[in-house]
């Protein structure tokens, strides 16, 4: 997500009740106190926790903090106990910046999970980057988070060095769906609509380029607004513009809707968008059927994955309200990741953490890499996952369906 901001927790852990000072100073933290107690480290999360993207958000906090529970039983670093302090962003990019720098104010947080949010993440990289703390996004999707503003004409540069994800960007995901579109499903005539977001504008673009180098045509290009409901011009332009498909670049609330409206209008074709409409609300915010809608996503089905059996298994057995949605096993990783990374530095330290943790743990996330939930986790220069597999699903009995899963090499 995407592309977008994240997560959700059982219990939120004020700052007050995690001082350092009262399970021993950060250096020589590592080892057991004399009284038992074990130093504390915060893992922070930043996700909508309540609105309309709430499902994905509780479903990242829950995933992180399964993570940290798992360190914890399995003393996965010695001397240390884990902790999340999650916190709402709302998708909100204002909310997120807040956030950011009531976590940089905790001074037991050592990364940060999150946010879902493309947007929402451009607004907190500045503040986790001014104080060497390690964020770690398991949605974003915007190639400019790592790769710089001028990425488009070939022209790299990682703008924090602070800044890593387990999501692979839209330039792989947009280049995809276009691929799918055009090539597997047969269409050479689309309508582009995007909800003028970082996330959805950014994937409409990458697609559309993409789709034309292919030599399909975009035949019409709309946007419409988040959170309002009614789509319907939209919709009549789609029909009469003799489209064969409609290409959506935001987020399910607003897809669905838009899907639906398409259809009652009499094109009956489908949609495709990337992974922030890859969700079950998408199927069930329209009165029409979704038969053949189609949706990217990063990964492959994590349900169909041997490396994901244990976390489906743990998640389940730790009774969470809500499900691990899209992006729980990569929020897993990117806690994991965080917790490899702190255990880098406390072995590399005689087994303590020392004074700078916060700059240590951001050069250890970058030589992290282990077998994750989701595969090989680890990183590039830019901070990117070096994991480009992706899956295309269609809406088939109701459900979204995995129809075609691949490695992209760009």
């Amino acid at each position: 997500m995407r592309h977008r901001s994240l997560l959700v927790l059982t219990t939120v852990i004020t700052t007050g009740a995690l001082t350092l000072t009262a399970c021993g100073s950060r250096d020589g933290g590592s080892k057991d106190n004399a009284d038992g107690k074990k130093t504390v480290v915060v893992i922070g999360v930043d996700a909508p926790l309540t609105g309309s993207l709430s499902a994905l958000g509780q479903g990242i906090k829950n995933s992180v903090d399964l993570a940290a529970k798992t360190a914890n039983k399995n003393n996965e670093v010695p001397g240390i106990e884990f902790k999340v302090e999650a916190l709402d962003d709302q998708a909100v990019p204002a909310s997120g910046q807040a956030n950011a720098t009531k976590l940089v104010g905790n001074k037991d947080v050592v990364g940060v999970v999150g946010p879902l949010n493309s947007g929402v993440s451009q607004q907190m990289q500045g503040v986790f980057a001014s104080a060497n703390l390690a964020q770690v996004s398991p949605a974003n999707t915007n190639p400019s988070l790592s790769q710089g503003d001028n990425w488009g004409k070939g022209e790299y540069k990682r703008p924090f060095k602070t800044y890593f994800r387990t999501a692979a960007t839209d330039v792989v995901q947009g280049k995809f769906a276009a691929q799918y579109l055009f090539k597997d499903a047969g269409k050479k005539k689309v309508f582009v609509v995007d909800d003028k977001q970082t996330y959805g504008a950014g994937l409409a673009a990458i697609f559309s380029d993409e789709f034309k180098k292919l030599g399909g045509e975009v035949v019409g290009t709309d946007h419409v607004t988040v959170k309002e409901t009614d789509f319907s011009s939209t919709a009549d332009k789609v029909k009469s513009s003799g489209a064969d498909s409609v290409y959506f670049g935001g987020q399910y609330p607003e897809g669905g809707l838009l899907a639906d409206q398409i259809k009652k209008t009499g094109a009956k074709i489908p949609t495709m968008g990337g992974d922030g409409i890859q969700d079950p609300a998408f199927i069930s915010a329209s009165g029409e059927e979704n038969e053949g809608d189609l949706s990217t996503s990063i990964g492959y089905p994590v349900e169909k994955l041997d490396t994901a059996k244990k976390f489906i298994e743990d998640y389940k057995a730790a009774g969470y309200k809500d499900p691990y949605a899209a992006y729980g096993g990569y929020s897993y990783d990117a806690g994991w990741a965080v917790i490899q990374a702190v255990k880098a530095v406390a072995a590399a330290n005689n087994g303590k953490l020392p004074a700078d943790s916060r700059a240590a743990v951001v050069e250890a996330l970058g030589k992290v890499s282990f077998e994750g939930v989701t595969g090989k986790v680890a990183f590039d220069e830019y901070g990117d996952t070096t994991n480009k597999q992706l899956t295309v699903y269609k809406v088939e009995g109701g459900k979204w369906v995995d129809v075609k899963s691949d490695t992209f090499n760009q």
